[in-house]
């Protein structure tokens, strides 16, 4: 306890020391993190997860507490994000609004994506709007980090205000700012993706799993975020450590991938198992097609394959440029059409990604494109585009088959 007020400007009613600043820093932080990951990102924006009651109101007391956001108003704007992204609709896209404006910036994205009510009201359906939600959580949405300077400053002195001072950054600079900015800018990708989203790294701890940024936006609905074996999501471990005590209960995670043997022609099963991992599909399209392809290519020049094609245009030709500056896009395609076998599979591939991202066409349409597909790549007298074929006609969700 305090014995002057000196003492309490320093240290507060507690006074406590360094280990127990930093104790309380880390906790209080983490469950912020946990806030935003497992209620607002996988439970409220995409339906991925429940939790009980009693702790689903716990995390939406704390983000008004720590962060002052809206759920409505977050889970909207990340809705959008998905919707529109890496379009100039989109809240938060490097690709359009510059890797530093977003790093830096994040904070006042939100803000602008905040005003725009229309877009709130349509993505944001869904979201509580209980009575305390009416009455104090939305109509006093900046008390909550007010209160907390309070608690803060009368616990901890201007210690505990200079700790709720990084806390109120806390947020914007790992959410807004590394996941948004980062993972669509720096990193690996399990899948090719249609927009630019990036793994950070593959032990996602340090933000409860957004790490895995990447592997999100190819399974928005998965409640689990790690999707390969040397992978690890720390949300998805508190998610299934609150299972256990019946704190939660999990609604959706990635469908696993089957390849069956001997299918000689593309059914309903192969069909929806490619509509369900169609990322996955084009990923293997590139690594076992076109990368091969690209090494047969430089050998037969006698070149090393970086003198003949940069690696930011290698890169560039898993979706025909999309993201390359316009003379560096014409500088691929007039790389490919100088060169048959590459130029036709990059039509196959296009015409794949074409076939699996249609939604206008009916079942029936669809398999029957897939199957003239097969057949083509099959007759094309290209072994690797031959044996994609013929895999691709085994894909299956692991509960499909007998």
């Amino acid at each position: 306890m305090p014995t002057s007020l000196l003492d309490f400007l320093a240290g507060g009613l507690i006074q406590a020391g360094p280990w127990t600043l930093a104790i309380y820093f880390l906790v209080a932080t983490q469950l912020t993190i946990f806030s935003v990951t497992l209620y607002l990102h996988r439970s409220q924006a995409h339906r991925g997860v429940d939790f009980h009651p009693v702790l689903a109101h716990f995390f939406r007391f704390w983000t008004w507490l720590t962060t002052s956001m809206i759920t409505k108003e977050w889970v909207a704007i990340h809705r959008k994000h998905h919707a529109k992204c890496e379009t100039e609709d989109d809240p938060h896209s490097p690709m359009y609004k510059g890797i530093k404006t977003v790093f830096w910036r994040g904070v006042e994205l939100y803000r602008e994506a905040r005003a725009q009510r229309a877009d709130i009201e349509q993505y944001g359906k869904g979201a509580p709007s209980d009575w305390i939600e009416r009455r104090l959580y939305t109509p006093f949405a900046t008390m909550g980090p007010t209160v907390l300077l309070l608690l803060s400053f009368a616990l901890f002195g201007f210690k505990g205000v200079a700790i709720w001072a990084i806390q109120m950054a806390w947020i914007p600079f790992w959410a807004a700012g590394v996941v948004n900015g980062l993972g669509h800018w720096w990193g690996y990708r399990n899948f090719e993706t249609t927009d630019t989203a990036t793994n950070l790294t593959p032990w996602g701890v340090w933000i409860g799993g957004e790490e895995l940024h990447n592997n999100h936006h190819a399974f928005p609905s998965s409640a689990k975020f790690a999707l390969r074996k040397w992978e690890f999501d720390i949300g998805w471990a508190a998610i299934k450590l609150l299972e256990k005590v019946r704190l939660a209960k999990v609604l959706r995670v990635a469908p696993t991938l089957d390849v069956r043997p001997n299918i000689h022609v593309p059914d309903a099963d192969t069909m929806k198992a490619l509509l369900a991992h169609r990322f996955q599909a084009m990923t293997d399209y590139q690594r076992n097609v076109l990368a091969p392809a690209l090494r047969e290519e430089a050998r037969a020049a006698g070149a090393k394959l970086r003198a003949l094609l940069p690696r930011k245009l290698r890169k560039g030709m898993v979706d025909d440029g999309r993201w390359l500056k316009p003379d560096a896009r014409e500088q691929l395609r007039s790389w490919v059409a100088q060169r048959p076998r590459i130029r036709t599979l990059v039509e196959y591939r296009a015409r794949l990604s074409a076939l699996l991202e249609a939604r206008t066409q009916n079942a029936a349409e669809s398999l029957h494109n897939l199957q003239a597909w097969c057949r083509e790549a099959e007759a094309s007298g290209i072994r690797a585009l031959q044996d994609y074929a013929a895999r691709l006609k085994g894909y299956s969700l692991q509960s499909a088959r007998a």
